[in-house]
């Protein structure tokens, strides 16, 4: 009976991103209400969903993986999903990543001294690159003809003694300056995106499931940037406080045991609370409180 129900158990393999996107992955994943944990000995972390199975696995291969069914859905860039040109269902776009909050972009670099001034510049050249599908066809799109070979990392140095040019990723530019890389032409730009494969997706049972880890890791990472705040008002001035306060949706107003008095509770955007706070305060709300949130689901 025991391998019986061992069989009919329903799993969704996942494909959680082995490199730069890890750590941030893991930790969104947790506020999502997943807790997952990585083992030094293997590929095949914990995760507190029996129906739930992870795979760690680098972020250029999931999307192959995903397209040819080794799994079901997974978290990869959109720049691999182009590299590999692998045939997916895209679920969402989710806007984080190792740094920042901002999208990687895929930029055509060299020294900073280099005559080198636009993509025309090109012909004939030697380029570096991880990403050589998706510069080739930036090469092909404007008409040059250049040589381009796979980098195995450290990419920034052969630009300088190696190769005419490189095109590598960036999110804040920071790398480059520092090694003295200027900037010629940006080829895409890329975030972390859910996506599934193509059979999976049809499956009611595991679209549903997909569906829900979706809906549950955008609640959490726009709860990011969002924050609840609580205050007492007097209600007659209540009418002016509402003038002042943003809201997610219509503010909760509650009367208070105190006659007069009433409660009014919402979510606002974070970075503008610190401008709010005095208006609300010169609006008369007392007893300010500014709390996290751990998700938003709309």
């Amino acid at each position: 009976m025991a391998e019986k129900k061992q069989e009919s158990k329903r799993v969704l393999r996942f494909g959680l991103p082995k490199g730069s996107l890890q750590d941030a992955t893991i930790e969104k994943l947790a506020k999502a209400g997943y807790n997952i944990q990585l083992s030094s000995r293997s590929y095949i972390p914990y995760v507190d969903d029996e129906e739930l199975e992870v795979r760690l696995i680098r972020a250029q291969e999931i999307s192959r993986y995903v397209e040819h069914g080794y799994l079901d859905c997974g978290i990869t860039g959109y720049d691999w999903i182009v590299e590999n040109g692998s045939k997916v269902h895209e679920v969402g776009e989710f806007l984080f990543s190792k740094a920042t909050r901002k999208p990687a972009r895929w930029v055509l670099c060299v020294p900073e001294d280099s005559p080198i001034r636009s993509v025309k510049d090109l012909q004939g050249k030697r380029i570096a690159t991880e990403v050589v599908n998706i510069t080739k066809r930036y090469l092909r799109k404007h008409g040059v003809k250049a040589h381009v070979e796979f980098s195995w990392g450290a990419t920034e140095v052969k630009a300088h003694e190696l190769v005419d040019a490189i095109v590598e990723v960036t999110e804040t530019g920071s790398s480059l300056r520092a090694n003295k890389l200027r900037i010629v032409d940006e080829i895409l730009v890329s975030t972390p995106r859910l996506i599934a494969n193509h059979t999976a997706w049809r499956d009611p049972w595991k679209r549903k499931k997909i569906e829900t880890l979706a809906m549950l890791l955008k609640g959490a990472l726009d709860a990011e940037v969002m924050v609840g705040l609580k205050m007492n008002v007097p209600e007659s001035r209540l009418p002016e406080l509402l003038k002042v306060l943003p809201a997610l949706r219509n503010p909760t107003v509650s009367q208070l045991s105190q006659p007069g008095w009433v409660a009014v509770e919402t979510i606002i955007d974070e970075h503008i609370v610190r401008e709010l706070i005095p208006q609300l305060k010169a609006a008369g709300a007392e007893g300010i409180i500014e709390y996290p949130l751990n998700k938003v689901v709309y």
